[in-house]
């Protein structure tokens, strides 16, 4: 069965941190990139930070809305891809959702995991 699993997402105040995790299932997630997306209510998919495979050296990428505060990982060992959250603010609100694709960064109307809810409230 092929899956994958965000998770880690929660209520934090502003300023705060949160660790999502990208979890798959049934196939390696290191030989794809993996892209983090979220999207708020009333507003427009968009892109958020994405990760090359490992044959393409792992380079990474980030909205320039978050530059400076997240950073995405992997461990491939765990066959998971994480997004830690720094410094977080009310604009960050939405559901978080990853993909993959060949290449980063994946097409943002492409969906396929749950999604995980991060909430930045006071």
């Amino acid at each position: 069965q092929v899956q994958l699993v965000e998770s880690g997402g929660g209520l934090v105040q502003p300023g705060g941190s949160l660790r999502l995790s990208c979890a798959a299932s049934g196939f390696r997630l290191a030989y794809y990139a993996v892209g983090w997306f979220r999207q708020a209510p009333g507003k427009e998919r968009e892109k958020v930070s994405c990760i090359s495979g490992s044959g393409s050296g792992g380079t990474t990428y980030y909205a320039d809305s978050v530059k400076g505060r997240f950073t995405i990982s992997r461990d491939n060992a765990k066959n998971t891809v994480y997004l830690q959250m720094n410094s977080l603010k009310f604009e960050d609100t939405a559901v978080y959702d990853c993909v993959t694709a060949p290449v980063c960064w994946p097409s943002v109307r492409d969906s396929w995991g749950q999604g995980t809810q991060v909430t930045v409230s006071s």
